[in-house]
């Protein structure tokens, strides 16, 4: 019990580590560079260290072995501090990027991802029509037993999967990258993912829930890396170099958040197709041979809560 209690706090140890005081302390870095030099002298080293040493030789607390561990300490604090504050705006980040509830949000914001929405959807229409043409025009041909020449046909599915692999029903790819696979499940299997996943969770084997939780993590990480950036935009107003940071890094959550979303869409839709079975036979639901929309429409009846009664007035 002991030596479990012990890696318990080396591996919080580490996660709070490298999840909240290194990047902390990289921003608190970051941010006393651009007070020290500003715009002027963006990248004068020899500035730095001289204000950094001024600075000292004005706190002689400093000189004392307590005051500098009281300095480390609030850096330290200081670096959580930052931490703290980057996942709770990556949270809001992941909830605007991922945009399920987009309905709900109050205006203008509503107003504005219904127009995105609609104009993503337009655009993906013309898109799907071209790739379903291109589908059409190659089956034509196969029926004539000529090769097809798949190019233009994966061109076609490529630039419409930029936009969404299913109709735009958000106003985000990320967004509409998970909704494809709740899309996906209700069309083929008649399953409802909000409602059959929780208790397919339960059942899932440790190590397909594992990958699962690392998926899930990315995703969060990535839209962290977001929060990151909104932390480092208003430094640009001491110090200009900022603003290329905020750039990198909006454009790396960018790219980890869609390569996250992706990941996760597919092993959400991959393991309910695997294990639904398994929890239809779970629940006694017949599910003999494939796993058809009727079963999958059973299943999901049979995991949806009765609704509350009607009031007695």
């Amino acid at each position: 019990m002991g030596g479990f209690l012990t890696a318990l706090g080396q591996k919080l140890a580490e996660r709070w580590l490298s999840l909240l005081v290194l990047p902390g302390a990289l921003y608190i870095a970051v941010a006393t560079t651009s007070h020290a030099l500003g715009h002027t002298h963006p990248f004068d080293l020899a500035r730095l260290t001289d204000q950094i040493t001024t600075w000292a030789e004005h706190h002689p607390a400093t000189d004392t072995a307590g005051g500098q561990v009281l300095l480390l300490a609030a850096v330290l604090a200081g670096a959580a501090a930052a931490g703290l504050a980057a996942q709770a705006i990556g949270s809001l980040v992941e909830r605007l990027w991922l945009a399920a509830d987009w309905p709900t949000w109050p205006p203008p914001f509503r107003q504005l991802a219904a127009w995105r929405t609609i104009r993503r959807r337009r655009r993906w229409t013309s898109a799907a029509d071209a790739w379903h043409q291109h589908r059409d025009d190659a089956a034509e041909i196969r029926t004539r037993r000529q090769w097809a020449d798949p190019t233009a046909r994966h061109a076609a599915e490529r630039a419409m999967t930029r936009i969404a692999y299913e109709k735009p029903a958000r106003p985000t790819w990320s967004g509409d990258r998970l909704n494809a696979a709740a899309v996906r499940l209700d069309r083929d299997h008649g399953l409802d993912l909000v409602i059959v996943w929780p208790p397919l969770w339960l059942t899932l084997p440790e190590e397909t829930r594992t990958e699962i939780t690392a998926a899930r993590q990315a995703l969060t990480r990535a839209t962290t890396v977001a929060a990151w950036a909104l932390l480092y935009l208003p430094l640009t107003a001491w110090w200009w170099p900022a603003a290329l940071i905020t750039t990198a890094l909006t454009l790396t959550a960018r790219v980890r958040t869609r390569a996250a979303s992706h990941t996760y869409a597919l092993l959400l839709e991959a393991t309910t197709r695997l294990h639904a079975r398994d929890l239809a036979d779970r629940l006694g639901v017949d599910a003999t041979g494939p796993l058809t929309p009727e079963v999958g429409d059973t299943l999901t009846r049979h995991l949806t809560p009765t609704p509350p009664p009607r009031p007695i007035v």
